[in-house]
């Protein structure tokens, strides 16, 4: 639960009435990304205000008359989803922030540039993201504001978003270590042990986390694991 310094207020006026929830900065980043969420789970506290920073709130009539519920939850998702979020300066600004980075690290590790089959690093996108003065919008839909960045970035870098399938041996021994690793860089589509104990698999992963993921490994197994390329 955020706590009430942290939160932004979403507010909606009906019935001759406003209403306020205090909720987590990023219930409207995960809505908009099509997540279902339980509200009452990011609100700061669960109750409803005619104005949040002064604490003041409805009486019960007055809720049940313009919401018909006396749902927390529906009524909070009813605020969001017809009314309108409220964030201060500072918030807006942590908000792009947040939102930037994420875009910057999500496409340095799905991306590669395909004259030399390798990620390009987060710094040379965010430079080029500045060159190309892209703007992050807190409230547009994060796959929408990755379309936007790999259009502005095409005529600046040679980049495209590609999957390569890598062909892993592990030690029997190290596999139990190296799993979670495993599932968290990308998906095994095959494995298989072989005669003399260790571990096959084939897997697909962004193609930006292809050296990160065989360094990860060989951490893991002190050098012992091989990766190899398929395409």
């Amino acid at each position: 639960m955020v706590n009430l310094d942290e939160a932004i207020v979403a507010r909606l006026e009906t019935h001759g009435e406003t209403f306020e929830i205090l909720l987590d900065p990023k219930v409207t980043d995960m809505m908009k990304a099509g997540r279902e969420l339980d509200l009452s789970e990011y609100m700061a506290v669960e109750e409803v205000f005619n104005n949040a920073r002064k604490g003041t709130r409805p009486s019960e009539e007055k809720v049940r008359e313009a919401f018909g519920t006396d749902d927390i939850a529906a009524i909070a998702r009813r605020i969001l989803d017809k009314g309108e979020v409220q964030i201060t300066a500072e918030q807006r600004r942590e908000m792009l922030e947040a939102k930037r980075n994420r875009i910057i690290t999500y496409i340095a590790a799905n991306a590669i540039n395909p004259q030399t089959k390798t990620p390009h690093p987060p710094k040379r996108i965010e430079l080029a993201l500045d060159e190309a003065k892209f703007h992050v919008d807190p409230f547009k839909p994060f796959d929408k504001e990755i379309d936007e960045a790999m259009h502005l970035l095409r005529p600046l870098l040679p980049i495209r978003f590609e999957k390569s399938r890598i062909a892993i041996k592990l030690p029997g021994d190290a596999y139990g270590k190296c799993y979670d690793e495993l599932v968290r860089y990308g998906t095994v589509e095959r494995e298989e042990w072989a005669p003399d104990g260790s571990w096959i698999g084939l897997m697909e992963i962004p193609a930006g986390l292809t050296t990160e993921l065989a360094e990860k490994l060989k951490q893991k197994t002190k050098g012992s694991a091989s990766v190899k390329l398929i395409n």
